[in-house]
């Protein structure tokens, strides 16, 4: 097997491991990441600074937030500096589900940390940020 074809295969493995954590969420996995951000992160969270926090286009966390409100997972309040836009806050149903949910979401990533190291899983890190920039790169540019 060549070196691509074998990289791209360690790269499949490793996220559809990462992916098969938690199945049993009563929502999608988009969904639930964005109900981490809305409960973990401080500020006012509107639905363009979820796109662009998530790096989606507008449309699509548009799309997430409406099944998340649909679902009772979250609220909506416009802002008051800017009437146009809306802030989205969590409901105690999102904040229960993302206690509950939290530590096993991250499961992989701890086991990771604290099998390879701290120095081997932040230089992990720095390459995946490194090739999510170029592949973004090239998503964006065509």
């Amino acid at each position: 097997m060549n070196q691509l074809a074998e990289a791209s295969e360690q790269v499949s493995l490793f996220c559809r491991l990462n992916n098969n954590i938690k199945k049993e969420l009563p929502i999608r996995s988009s969904e639930m990441g964005m109900l981490i951000y809305l409960v973990k992160t401080d500020n006012d969270k509107t639905p363009n600074g979820a796109a662009k926090f998530f790096n989606v286009t507008k449309s699509m966390a548009t799309n997430m937030v409406s099944s998340l409100l649909q679902q009772g997972y979250i609220t909506k309040k416009q802002s008051e500096l800017d009437k146009r836009s809306f802030i989205l806050i969590p409901t105690d149903k999102a904040n229960s589900l993302v206690d509950d949910a939290y530590e096993e979401y991250f499961k992989a990533m701890s086991s990771l940390q604290k099998n390879m190291g701290d120095d081997k899983f932040n230089e992990l890190i720095v390459l995946l940020r490194s090739a999510n920039q170029i592949l973004l790169e090239e998503k964006n540019n065509g």
